[in-house]
């Protein structure tokens, strides 16, 4: 985990890495809990028979589930010490690349993309997340955070 004492200190790392999370294993019982919460219980997500005919050889995560993951990958990767709170602010763009293979272990890899002053001298941060699976040649799912801080 990469840790910082002010969120000025992040202000020059525009365009650089400012993290990389641990390993989060996706197991079925994670993406069933998922379709439940989300009334998304499509075949190719929880019928773990039915799935083995499919085109992934198996179940495989929502891509929602994915990128809910967000915080969960946030609190491994980096940390602003010196801040009261950080509230999320929305998404600008999301993609899913490549399946997620229950089973798979995901972590995520954060770069700052920009770094805007705010009011209460805070800051409004645009992170890309890319989201790792372990082993596959694309990434699972890349996205654009908007995350605001506050001193």
């Amino acid at each position: 985990m990469k840790s910082f004492g002010k969120i000025a200190d992040l202000q020059p790392l525009v365009g650089e890495s400012i993290g990389v999370s641990d390993w989060l294993l996706i197991d079925q019982q994670r993406v069933n809990q998922f379709a439940d919460a989300t009334g998304d219980h499509q075949w190719i997500h929880v019928d773990v028979e039915r799935a083995t005919q499919g085109p992934f050889g198996g179940t495989i995560a929502h891509g929602f589930l994915t990128l809910s993951l967000l915080p969960a990958f946030f609190a491994t990767a980096f940390e602003i010490k010196e801040t009261k709170s950080g509230l999320n602010y929305g998404l600008d763009r999301v993609r899913f690349i490549s399946p997620v293979p229950v089973g798979s272990r995901l972590r995520a890899h954060f770069r700052l993309i920009d770094w805007t002053a705010i009011s209460h001298g805070g800051a409004q941060l645009k992170v890309e997340m890319t989201v790792e699976c372990e082993g596959a040649d694309k990434p699972a799912c890349i996205a654009e955070q908007i995350t605001r801080f506050f001193p």
